[in-house]
């Protein structure tokens, strides 16, 4: 991902620090910023792992997904419109 420094405008990309402190930091300015992180939650290896067994990952799925996007989604939002997110059923994380 390429950042723009919120600082110093879109013309200073920010480059990404290796420190203690994980994020971005402005060139020019020196600002500091962590947006293109994520939300800072950890998900556990178990869970991401689980995703392995989820239909809805399947190769498969996937490829008719990239060659058709809309079809196959609004057939999955009729069927299940609050989606059933198996990393959710221990309430979240």
């Amino acid at each position: 991902m390429r950042c723009s420094c919120k600082v110093c405008g879109p013309e200073y990309w920010m480059v990404q620090a290796e420190s203690a402190a994980l994020g971005c930091v402005c060139p020019v300015c020196g600002y500091r910023c962590a947006d293109c992180l994520g939300t800072d939650t950890v998900v556990p290896r178990s869970q991401v792992s689980a995703l392995a067994a989820d239909p809805r990952f399947s190769p498969e799925r996937l490829l008719r997904l990239f060659e058709n996007p809309g079809a196959e989604a609004e057939a999955d939002e009729e069927a299940d419109p609050f989606g059933d997110e198996p990393w959710t059923r221990d309430g979240g994380f």
